[in-house]
């Protein structure tokens, strides 16, 4: 269970003492998510979630995260929004831990998504991008390509343990995404983690979306490409063009695509693919004996890698210009 901290009576007394939720009816762990303790809150005023952030997450970024579904929210997104104490807080500590309490969104994730759950996708994600202009803060990506080579050299040396020269594919990836990169595509609030497991379907429509803490200012094409990865190819890790030209509609038809960045939209999915296989590589080859969590097979990504280098344009994810 991915509950990493807990805490006494005593102590969860104190801090719920600072809100206005009226009486706790129960508390308990939840077993999803792998960057923080997570646990559902029932009081007498509703259902929430109550987060204790681990040590993966930087403290400094909490005003962003929590401020930001505070915003999205306010701009009609179905999102968590944080609750503030009767000091009008958002953020408190509990055990130690900086600890905020959010709204519960009712709905489940789905495990194979369909058709028609990419279309919703695309659109909640146009939605969100509409969504997050204004708001006041940033926070720049901290996983986008000026991280890769150095995040990869921190398991370089293992990387062949993993498939035959992956090592040598990697570094020759790393020079063609580097020299390739784009600029001057439109630019905004991303979420940069929109997996299946991020988003909740409630009787068939989806309900919310969930995960803000990878949040970060980036160009919004790069946040279709990551979606296209994640929710666009089967379990044999082939793509599938009707999945993947149903999101890009979906997002289409609220946020127009510019020329640009359809032209770019290979290139960005292949470079969100290199993302997540080096991020995957690292957890897989770093992870401590006895983890709570197992960390995801990185070779999926490098399947996904493969494929989108033998994408001539952006015809072949079912988008024309």
């Amino acid at each position: 269970m991915a509950v990493y901290t807990e805490f006494s009576d005593e102590e969860f007394g104190a801090f719920i003492g600072g809100y206005d939720l009226g009486t706790v009816l129960s508390i308990k762990g939840i077993a999803e998510g792998v960057e923080n303790s997570n646990y559902l809150l029932a009081t007498e005023a509703g259902q929430f979630v109550l987060t204790l952030y681990e040590k993966r997450v930087d403290a400094a970024d909490l005003p962003f995260f929590l401020g930001l579904m505070e915003h999205l929210a306010g701009r009609g997104l179905t999102c968590p929004t944080p609750v503030r104490d009767r000091a009008g807080n958002a953020l408190n500590r509990l055990a130690g831990r900086p600890a905020a309490i959010v709204t519960f969104l009712s709905g489940l994730s789905v495990r194979r998504p369909r058709v028609e759950h990419c279309a919703a996708v695309g659109t909640a994600l146009a939605e969100l991008h509409l969504a997050g202009d204004g708001f006041a803060l940033t926070r720049r990506n901290a996983l986008s390509i000026d991280s890769w080579r150095p995040l990869y050299r921190l398991c370089h040396g293992r990387a062949d343990e993993v498939a035959p020269n992956l090592a040598a594919d990697i570094e020759a990836e790393l020079d063609y995404q580097e020299a390739r990169w784009p600029s001057g595509l439109p630019q905004g609030i991303i979420h940069a983690d929109l997996f299946p497991d991020n988003v909740f379907f409630l009787e068939g429509r989806l309900s919310g979306l969930i995960d803000f803490y990878f949040a970060c200012n980036d160009m919004l094409a790069y946040d279709v490409a990551i979606s296209l990865n994640a929710w666009c190819f089967e379990t044999d890790v082939s793509l599938n063009v009707t999945k993947a030209r149903a999101l890009l509609a979906g997002y289409n038809g609220v946020r127009p695509f510019t020329a640009a960045e359809i032209d770019t939209l290979p290139l960005l999915a292949r470079g969100s693919a290199l993302r997540f296989l080096l991020t995957r590589l690292h957890d897989w080859l770093t992870v401590p004996p006895g983890a709570l969590v197992v960390p995801k097979n990185p070779l999926e990504y490098y399947k996904k890698l493969r494929f989108h280098r033998g994408v001539g344009d952006a015809g072949a994810y079912g988008l024309d210009r």
